[in-house]
């Protein structure tokens, strides 16, 4: 097992410009605006000389009663009493304030190994911009620079140095990765709470309260998985601030690194074209997906059946997807949600035999022909696997660069029904066979 080692400090620190720096990354979205990071982030340490774990933290306000700013202490709090070894970071630039007193106390409390860091002390004296932090009570303080890397690897030498070592890491399986895709404030953050049985990341009443993608390793019923929490996403011309922008691109990211994408939409709220650009997208990575409509505890009967119309008319180009109706906050339809993230999973990773590809090839061409192209009909010889998610299926034969979509289409929908394949697009490549005689 890997130690872990968790970054804490008031907002505004730098602990996400640690985490990249550590991490040799640029996961944790970084500005010079308080509050930015709220839940927390793991990522794996590349500096130094041992493997270990690291978490970035949102600014810790442990005065907060209530608020955003609260939610983001307690998960502060829940990380630290996941540690190994604490990283206090602190701004050598801004010196000793009241907030700092305070979150020494809650570390010295904890009993967790602590080490005091004095950040940004690039062209200044190390020796006088630490003077003042000794007052904390946390031993030597260390002058670094997380964003130009002064001193940061003697920092985490000393922190490795008291840690024990990893031991032997078992090779990773390969394993489903599923990221939540929709619009803000319809249900996301609490989704990936309900499916991990506890307050993981912050679910709270306010658009735009995820920013990070968040993954999340985790098992269920024996299996492993990777969760992805991400930032909503809104209509281009509705996103004005440079921070909402770079939690946009991280959702695209994710989308593309998972293999199934989980798209949820709000019952209480009707289907937006936004949505339906959305799923275009993931539609267009070629991701296996399940749609989710949340918040449907509660809603009346013609409410219910409008809101059914509704996805089959705006959403009817997602006839592969299954479709569940849930309630994120109570529970309710989760297990079946996992049943048919399972089956698309394994629908878009399927390894599909080349005997039983050509098969369904010249039963689908014996059924319905290929339009002709002038004087000549385009010949399907055999087809075979081009790839997996999405699966990819290359078909070879003459004439075969005039085939209409509505073909292409036709041919996928007998490829699926023939695999069972649910949950996934399919892709349909077609390749030319050359004539040997062409040139004599």
């Amino acid at each position: 097992m890997k130690p872990t080692i968790v970054l804490v400090g008031r907002p505004n620190v730098g602990k996400s410009t640690l985490f990249n720096r550590l991490t040799r990354t640029r996961d944790a979205i970084v500005a010079d605006m308080p509050g930015l990071t709220r839940d927390r982030h793991y990522g794996t340490g590349k500096l130094g000389g041992k493997p270990y774990l690291v978490v970035d933290t949102g600014g810790f306000e442990p005065v907060a009663k209530d608020g955003i700013f609260h939610e983001m202490a307690k998960q502060t709090l829940q990380a630290v009493d996941e540690a190994d070894a604490v990283i206090f970071l602190v701004d050598g630039r801004n010196g000793l304030s009241a907030h700092d007193k305070v979150i020494a106390d809650h570390l010295r409390r904890s009993g967790r190994p602590v080490y005091l860091a004095v950040n940004k002390a690039e062209g200044l004296n190390l020796g006088v911009i630490t003077a003042e932090f000794f007052e904390l009570g946390l031993g030597d303080p260390i002058g670094v620079s997380a964003a130009h890397g002064l001193g940061v690897r003697e920092l985490i030498d000393l922190v490795l140095d008291d840690l024990p070592d990893a031991g032997d890491e078992e090779k990773e399986a390969l394993h489903p990765k599923f990221t939540i895709v929709g619009r803000p404030n319809v249900g996301k953050s609490t989704l990936v709470n309900s499916i991990l049985g506890e307050q993981r990341v912050i679910a709270f009443d306010q658009p735009g309260t995820t920013r990070d993608s968040i993954y999340i390793d985790f098992e269920r019923s024996g299996r492993r998985y990777t969760i992805i929490d991400t930032a909503g996403m809104r209509r281009r011309g509705k996103v004005t601030e440079a921070i909402e922008k770079f939690s946009v691109i991280k959702t695209l990211q994710s989308v593309e690194d998972a293999n199934v994408v989980v798209l949820v939409l709000d019952a209480q709220q009707e289907i937006s074209d936004q949505d339906a650009s959305i799923a275009g997208f993931v539609l267009e990575t070629g991701r296996a997906l399940v749609v989710a409509v949340n918040k449907w505890d509660g809603l009346e009967q013609y409410k219910r059946d409008w809101i059914k119309r509704e996805v089959e008319r705006k959403l009817g180009f997602l006839s592969f997807a299954k479709l569940h109706f849930i309630s994120a906050l109570q529970g309710q339809g989760v297990a079946a949600l996992f049943k048919s993230i399972d089956d698309a999973y394994a629908a878009a990773t399927a390894n599909l035999s080349t005997p039983r590809l050509t098969r369904v090839l010249l039963a689908a061409v014996q059924k319905q022909q290929p339009p002709r192209n002038g004087l000549h009909r385009p010949k399907m010889r055999y087809a075979h696997q081009g790839g997996v998610n999405p699966p990819i299926i290359v078909v070879h034969g003459s004439g075969l660069d005039q085939v209409p979509d509505s073909y292409k289409r036709y041919l996928e929908r007998c490829f699926m029904d023939s695999f069972k394949l649910q949950g996934t697009p399919l892709r349909i490549q077609f390749k030319v066979s050359g004539n040997p005689f062409a040139e004599r």
